[in-house]
């Protein structure tokens, strides 16, 4: 039986996509990537950077708009798996190329949910997610001894109250928000250290070793590293 691939990409560069990942897009009949909007889609622009003859291969957009409408993205999300439902009971293996990971703030999740709960065969193929990526161009660990971690998307509601628990938290989806973290995170007594990478591993990247430093217009692709000072 054909099946589905949630296949994540990794973070930008196109050395650290995985072997694995780079043999199914091969080696698949369709590849699928979401289409929201921008005129180039960043996940298959880091495939194609490890595939160069990538684009001989059979490329479908699947509608995915950049919205918090809950009834337009449930419509977009249907609509996008019963294409790849179509494309399996044909017999067709589908790639659906992911930014990062596919487990963590994924749009494919939605798709991946709705044709394995339809009883299609799916599989993940996990990528370097782009917080381990920034840790490793800030060159230092996320976490050492018993220090926790914590995942936050800071575009929505619970941020600042999520950025005083103990451990290191991950900022992202920072977007349009950088600017109020920064001054919230100035108005702490004490306030932590903060890192940022905007683009890892992507053209225009750009390094912030210090929150005076980051630029409140960076862009969507911006994950923060804030850890209390020792």
């Amino acid at each position: 039986m054909a099946k589905l691939y949630g296949l994540g990409v990794g973070p930008g560069d196109p050395e650290l996509m995985t072997l694995k990942a780079v043999r199914l897009i091969e080696e698949c009949d369709i590849i699928a990537v979401p289409k929201s909007g921008q005129s180039i889609n960043v996940a298959y622009t880091i495939a194609k950077g490890a595939i160069p003859d990538l684009d001989k291969k059979c490329i479908v957009e699947l509608d995915m708009p950049m919205t918090r409408d809950k009834e337009k993205l449930k419509a977009s999300h249907d609509a996008a798996a019963e294409q790849v439902k179509k494309w399996i009971d044909e017999g067709k293996n589908v790639v659906f190329l992911t930014l990062g990971d596919p487990t963590i703030y994924s749009t494919y999740a939605y798709v991946h949910n709705r044709v394995r709960d339809a009883g299609y065969e799916t599989e993940i193929v996990p990528g370097i997610p782009s917080f381990c990526a920034v840790s490793a161009r800030l060159n230092d660990s996320l976490t050492e001894a018993e220090e926790e971690l914590h995942i936050i998307p800071a575009s929505y509601d619970g941020t600042e109250e999520a950025l005083h628990m103990k451990g290191t938290k991950v900022l992202m989806k920072s977007g349009k928000s950088i600017g109020k973290l920064k001054e919230y995170i100035n108005s702490i007594d004490n306030p932590p250290s903060v890192k940022m990478v905007e683009r890892c591993g992507m053209e225009g990247e750009r390094v912030f070793t210090n929150i005076d430093e980051i630029d409140e217009n960076a862009s969507y692709f911006s994950v923060l590293i804030v850890r209390d000072k020792k």
